[in-house]
């Protein structure tokens, strides 16, 4: 007598999708009991989520043209007795600027909101594209090997040799502006050497393994088994140095404009720094103008590379104490 019995994950048959329902409740109950049980992880996550929440409900929710010069206005009493209201830089924080005021009259409080929300976004694009070329050179160098993994290893040795800071400034002193997405990219474009060398490395690692070879044995192809088996292995790695990444590009960029080279017509924490450097804020004492955007990078970046650690964790048995 023939088996007609069809297979549980059959889309056709009536409870298929309550087997996938309950497989991915599992996943996220999974995520959810790792973050949980992950103190590094959690403790980052709730810092990043912190700053990232500031940054969005502020700039919605905060008029930007708090941001322009000669925002701040004071009533100050004028040469004939009079009061009247007037441009007021360095005002001490208050009800109405909360942050107070900087040498130009900005509202301290909203260019913070702002200038997070463009220093993440300028992050965001570079550890994508970083990571992104990276992962893809490691994967297809490793895998496949031949003249590509030549290519490859020899381009990434000559690069990495190269500081990036370095190079980011002969590139911007030919540009004459830069915007965050431009600054973005370009750190993205010269920050995919270290990846692919890693990523090319465990690739060698995990193609000689077993379950690779019972793979291609049952005639499954190189793009399947890359996406099916080896990818898997390696995304605690790649989140890790994708926040690894994000952390560095800010850094880059915060020290690129401290030095008047970044985007100077977009609100960034970096052009910030350029100007209370400049107008020394630090030695006269104006704390509410170079503290915020210090505290906030300070938050953001303890918050990512605890992230980082916690993935770590998750990535290597060495350094697993519980699963």
């Amino acid at each position: 007598m023939a088996n007609n019995a069809t297979t549980p994950l059959d889309p056709n048959v009536q409870g298929s999708h309550d087997v996938t329902v309950f497989e991915t409740e599992t996943l996220v109950s999974r995520i959810g009991w790792t973050i949980g049980r992950n103190k590094l992880l959690f403790g980052g996550l709730f810092l990043i989520l912190f700053i990232v929440l500031f940054a969005i409900l502020g700039s919605i929710f905060i008029d930007e043209e708090r941001t322009e010069v000669g925002y701040a206005m004071a009533p100050q009493e004028t040469a004939d007795g009079s009061i009247k209201e007037t441009v007021a830089p360095r005002l001490r924080p208050s009800r109405e600027f909360w942050f107070g005021s900087d040498q130009f009259a900005v509202d301290i409080f909203a260019y913070v909101a702002y200038g997070t929300m463009g220093t993440l976004w300028m992050g965001f694009i570079a550890g994508s594209i970083g990571i992104g070329i990276g992962t893809l050179l490691g994967f297809v160098a490793g895998y496949f090997g031949g003249k590509i993994d030549v290519i490859v290893v020899i381009l990434s040795d000559a690069l990495i040799t190269i500081p990036g800071l370095i190079l980011l400034i002969t590139v911007s002193a030919y540009l004459d502006q830069l915007s965050v997405e431009q600054l973005g990219i370009l750190i993205g474009v010269i920050s995919w050497m270290g990846t692919a060398r890693v990523v090319r490395a465990q690739v060698l690692t995990l193609k000689s393994r077993a379950y690779v070879e019972v793979s291609k044995f049952n005639g499954q192809s190189d793009i399947e088994i890359v996406v099916a088996e080896l990818i898997p292995n390696l995304a605690p790695f790649i989140a890790a140095a994708f926040v690894g990444a994000v952390a560095g590009a800010i850094l880059l960029s915060i020290g690129l404009s401290a030095l008047g080279l970044g985007p100077q017509n977009e609100p960034n924490l970096g052009l910030m720094a350029f100007w209370f450097i400049r107008f020394g804020a630090v030695p006269q004492g104006l704390w509410w103008w170079f503290g915020p955007p210090i505290v906030v990078i300070a938050i953001f970046v303890v918050g990512l590379f605890m992230v980082t650690a916690g993935l770590d964790q998750i990535a290597n048995p060495r350094l697993r104490t519980s699963v």
